[in-house]
């Protein structure tokens, strides 16, 4: 049977009738990285931390139609495909069966469904460190394919181009692997490894020079915007935002449920477990290595940054379930053929289908917050057409980017991690475009004060409007 396929199929089905099939609009970072190379609106601002892989992704998309539903659904077929892509790497190492559980346990993770068909770049760096962790070992074993070294340093330009940070973070156990075994020190293999994020780096860093004055520049803009980068321990935010909410900042929410948290205690466990049994074995590289680079793209999210979104951990989930995957498929072949095994399989898939429960139910109230908060946001952009906002047109506040996205406006902010313009500026361009500043004070802006105030039915937000240029 040909099981990497079913569960790429499912995975492209689970996505469609669970998050695609149902309206669900654009979020807040979306319409940022959308509008970036959409013909049919004005670029939103792009801050220091973002990469733009997900945009070019999405240009050809967004070059043919404007239509959510559409965009959904060409990003559930592809990532279910680069899904099977990525772990397919992987079947000569691990196995078919072992391969097959690995990508079903990632699969169904209600943050791997919930984003598989939104233009968010989390899940793609994901699928590049599974595929780039295996070439790596393809490319270090014997009878080394001649395609490993150039598919190795394609998928670790991948990584680097969808997320900066990421990438490099990915490549740093990959250069060490080589100084701690003696096979894996071929020049073509380091090589690879150096040329690989350096290629996906390239815009970012070009970016870099263009819009902040360097890379030192550009990297002490994206801490700021991150909320100041420095080691301490953020795990316990971690911890209460793993299953929602979608964005933990300040994270004041409490723990969920502890049933809802089994499975990623778990994680950490079963993969020191595989660990143990690979070094055990004496065939560790399978195991150590998807482990060490998963561990190191978690450093910025648990170690780094205060704050936490589920998606953030996407890359090491799905690296850590090729381990995990081979412990249990070895477990099962422990038991004797026969009523043994079958006993072990039952017990097995009873664990499964009790994960799949919670996920599924993490999955449906998280998806039911996405879309009442992204429906506010489209709700508004009708709100500002019925008070006759049309392009060109300049929206302003917290909420402005995805507003403007679905009103065809540019947007701009005088304060926050997205300052783009000042007072004045703005007050100069309102007096020739019409603007719209949005907030949900009671009160103006202080560059609106004179502005007329027009309450947004159905979003808490209040539309202030200037006289008409």
């Amino acid at each position: 049977m040909p099981w990497l396929a079913l569960v790429a199929a499912a995975y492209a089905a689970a996505q469609l009738f669970l998050v695609a099939g149902g309206h669900l609009g654009l979020g807040w970072d979306e319409a940022v990285y959308l509008s970036q190379t959409d013909p049919r609106t004005p670029a939103a601002f792009f801050s220091a931390p973002r990469s733009r892989g997900i945009s070019y992704l999405v240009a050809p998309i967004l070059a043919v139609t404007g239509s959510a539903t559409a965009l959904r659904t060409v990003l559930a077929l592809t990532s279910a495909l680069a899904l099977y892509a990525a772990f397919r790497v992987w079947q000569p190492l691990l196995g078919r069966a072992a391969t097959a559980l690995a990508a079903l346990l990632f699969a169904t993770l209600w943050v791997t469904v919930l984003y598989g068909p939104q233009a968010m770049p989390n899940l793609w760096v994901a699928l590049a460190a599974v595929a780039a962790t295996g070439w790596y070992l393809r490319a270090a074993g014997p009878g080394v394919p001649r395609r490993a070294y150039v598919l190795l340093t394609s998928c670790l330009a991948g990584a680097a181009l969808f997320r900066f940070s990421d990438g490099i973070w990915l490549a740093l156990p990959l250069l060490t692997a080589p100084l701690l075994v003696g096979a894996w020190r071929r020049p073509a293999l380091v090589l690879a490894v150096l040329t690989g994020p350096a290629l996906g780096s390239l815009p970012w860093i070009v970016e870099a020079y263009a819009r902040f004055g360097g890379v030192l520049a550009r990297l002490h803009v994206a801490g700021r915007t991150e909320g100041g980068m420095h080691p301490h321990w953020n795990g316990g935010t971690a911890w209460r935002g793993l299953t929602g909410p979608l964005l933990c900042r300040p994270c004041t929410v409490q723990a969920a449920q502890p049933a809802h948290h089994l499975w990623w205690a778990a994680l950490p466990v079963l993969a020191a477990c595989a660990c143990a049994v690979a070094v055990r074995n004496r065939r560790p590289s399978s195991t150590l290595l998807p482990v060490a680079c998963a561990v190191a793209l978690s450093v910025p999210y648990l170690l780094l940054i205060d704050y936490f979104a589920p998606r953030f951990l996407l890359p090491s989930y799905a690296l850590l379930s090729l381990p995990i995957a081979a412990l249990l498929v070895r477990l099962l072949h422990a038991f004797h053929p026969g009523a043994p095994r079958a006993f072990a399989l039952c017990a097995l898939a009873l664990l499964f289908a009790a994960h799949t429960t919670t996920q599924y139910a993490d999955l449906r109230t998280n998806l039911t917050h996405a879309r009442a908060a992204n429906a506010r946001y489209q709700v508004a952009a009708d709100e500002l057409h019925r008070l006759g906002l049309r392009p060109p047109c300049l929206i302003t506040g917290k909420h402005a980017p995805p507003i403007a996205y679905d009103t065809g406006c540019a947007s701009a902010n005088v304060s926050g991690n997205n300052r783009n313009t000042t007072p004045t500026a703005l007050r100069r361009r309102a007096a020739h475009t019409p603007t719209a500043a949005l907030t949900r004070k009671h009160h103006a802006p202080f560059y609106a004060g004179h502005w007329t105030a027009h309450p947004l039915r159905g979003t808490g937000l209040t539309a202030y409007l200037p006289p008409q240029p």
